[in-house]
């Protein structure tokens, strides 16, 4: 899913735009124990509480692509006969009775450590309307159903008013729900219709995703964190080219200036990658070597730019001096070997040293 569809699909979480008639879920403590179950009509709830479930909710569409969001894909064999994609079909198609299935397959597979934790979930049915016409016609439904999985904390012992007794005393610490802390959707939304073949899977960490989770509910293998991928990829530069600065530099170059055309982050497969580094200055020998190193890394999955180089900053570093400029002044930075000794210069026209204005 993009970040268009996502974010259409975001916009639905508000009582008048929904067709969710229904908050399901559990409340689980940190012995894996169910305390009580939750199956409420968002009709008959007072409106602050129906417009914090959808909050909670929609949550798990927020962040960003390929770093809180992250596509699960289905092998065509799960999808033909597995019982995890059935049981996510059931319910997709509010089976009441796969809930149980659910609650359980989350229970055994999801570690939360001493927190408490709600799993909360609804169904929607979303009539997709055709762009480009005023009437807002709609020639499909996408039905689709979204967990949220968040932890449960005891707030603190506060002072309270008491109008009887005309005094304050503390008021019980109550268990206070926090955001979620991980949850999906499925099916997916992709060219804004049904993909049974991938779910979209939340983080609120993208750098601690559940694998324990995906592997034991969606019976695949997790992503990579976006440090993962990113501490990949510089391996792979560095074997294919020891990140020579002058290579470094015209990639950063090149993929900030893609993003900033996309106006957001983009994704980008080995094809793209190589053809920046011939762009760059890489020879036929160093680009072999990296599409054999991406394909072993990374097979033909595409990253996000984001995970990959940092193009919001321009640092260098030595053992004891550090250089920062904005991205769109890296130019200014040169490399010389001087007598011998290697050396890094930038232009010196206007100069500080704490703050006041010196002469060289």
């Amino acid at each position: 899913m993009n970040k268009k569809e996502i974010s259409e699909l975001s916009r639905r979480f508000k009582l008048e735009k929904s067709n969710i008639s229904k908050i399901y879920g559990c409340y689980v403590n940190s012995n894996k124990e169910v305390i009580s179950y939750l199956d409420e009509s968002i009709g008959l709830m007072p409106q602050e509480e129906a417009e914090q479930y959808l909050a909670f909710l929609k949550k798990v569409l927020s962040g960003a692509p390929g770093r809180n969001l992250t596509d699960i894909v289905f092998s065509t064999d799960q999808v033909s006969n597995s019982d995890e994609h059935r049981l996510l079909m059931a319910l997709r198609d509010d089976h009441a009775d796969a809930r149980q299935s659910f609650f359980q397959a989350v229970i055994e597979n999801l570690d939360m450590g001493d927190s408490n934790y709600l799993i909360l979930c609804a169904n929607d049915a979303y009539d997709v309307p055709r762009r480009g016409r005023s009437d807002n016609e709609s020639d499909q439904v996408f039905r689709y159903f979204v967990c949220a999985i968040c932890p449960v904390k005891d707030g603190k012992l506060e002072l309270g008013y008491y109008s009887g007794e005309n005094e304050f005393h503390n008021c019980l610490a109550r268990q206070i729900v926090g955001a979620p802390e991980l949850g999906f959707l499925f099916p997916a939304f992709d060219n804004r219709s049904t993909n049974i073949y991938n779910a979209l899977f939340y983080s609120r960490r993208p750098d601690e995703i559940h694998y324990e989770f995906i592997e034991g509910v969606f019976r695949v293998d997790p992503a990579m964190t976006p440090a993962e991928q990113r501490e990949a990829f510089e391996s792979i530069l560095d074997e294919a080219v020891e990140c020579r600065i002058d290579v470094v530099r015209a990639v950063n170059e090149q993929l900030k200036a893609k993003v900033d055309d996309a106006e957001e982050s983009i994704s980008v497969s080995c094809a793209d990658l190589s053809a920046i580094l011939a762009d760059s200055g890489a020879t036929e020998e160093q680009l072999k070597t990296f599409k054999e190193a991406y394909n072993d890394r990374f097979g033909q999955a595409m990253l996000n730019s984001e995970n990959i180089v940092d193009i919001r900053h321009f640092e260098i570093k030595t053992g004891e001096i550090k250089i920062s400029v904005s991205p769109d002044q890296s130019f200014l930075i040169e490399t010389r070997e001087i007598d011998g000794k290697k050396y890094i210069m930038v232009p010196a026209s206007e100069v500080e040293l704490n703050g006041l204005p010196v002469t060289i």
